[in-house]
């Protein structure tokens, strides 16, 4: 939400707690329709229900970390317009959250029970980036993004092929993250040199090997 003034460290620090609260425990709200209102539903075996599930939760919990990774690092960022951009990606990311959530629902399934574990850290690690500038900051968000689309577009391969459903909304996420790297890029995103890449790919495994099943 916009402001006229500009928000004070306490500001920011409320509105990180309200984000962390309404993420975790709440409800969040999407701004735009789920993506998959058209697609019909179809009855998945147990198997594939299972499956699917898995995937979804995997999905909705790499959305809250998305969120806690944006708000971190926007809650650092030096640059106006570096922060506008992050809080303008975190919105988008709602949408994802929710959808996933639904998704969820519909399958008979729950969200990851390490939400707050995994909110807490992420949100840790977008203010560290952050701290070390608007360009590195940046090129967080590209880094996370192209690594994000890899595992969506996986997740496509790999979910049953009736479920058409969630294959609608993953569809649509990863044309959004493809979008958040590049405006990002675009915005002067520095490349993140090794290991640093590569230790983000293994705590990314790590998380969707746990949230799949928790």
């Amino acid at each position: 939400m916009s402001t006229s003034r500009s928000l004070s460290p306490l500001d920011r620090l409320l509105d990180s707690v309200q984000n962390a609260l309404s993420t975790v425990a709440g409800n969040p709200r999407a701004e735009r329709a789920n993506p998959s209102e058209s697609t019909p539903d179809v009855v998945l075996d147990e198997a594939e229900r299972r499956h699917a599930a898995g995937l979804m939760r995997i999905n909705h919990v790499g959305e809250v970390c998305a969120q806690a990774l944006y708000i971190g690092q926007a809650a650092v960022a030096r640059d106006p317009a570096t922060r506008a951009q992050l809080l303008h990606a975190a919105q988008e990311e709602t949408d994802h959250l929710a959808w996933c959530a639904d998704r969820l629902r519909e399958l008979d399934s729950r969200p990851s029970l390490l939400n707050p574990v995994w909110y807490a850290g992420s949100y840790a690690i977008g203010a560290l980036a952050g701290l070390r500038g608007d360009g590195w900051n940046l090129g967080f968000v590209v880094e996370t993004e192209r690594q994000v689309e890899a595992h969506l577009e996986e997740h496509l391969q790999t979910l049953p092929e009736a479920d058409g459903r969630s294959r609608a909304i993953l569809r649509t996420m990863k044309e959004d993250e493809a979008r958040h790297a590049d405006h990002a890029e675009a915005a002067g995103a520095k490349t993140l040199p090794q290991p640093i890449p590569r230790l983000m790919a293994a705590a990314s495994k790590l998380m969707k090997s746990v949230a799949y099943r928790f």
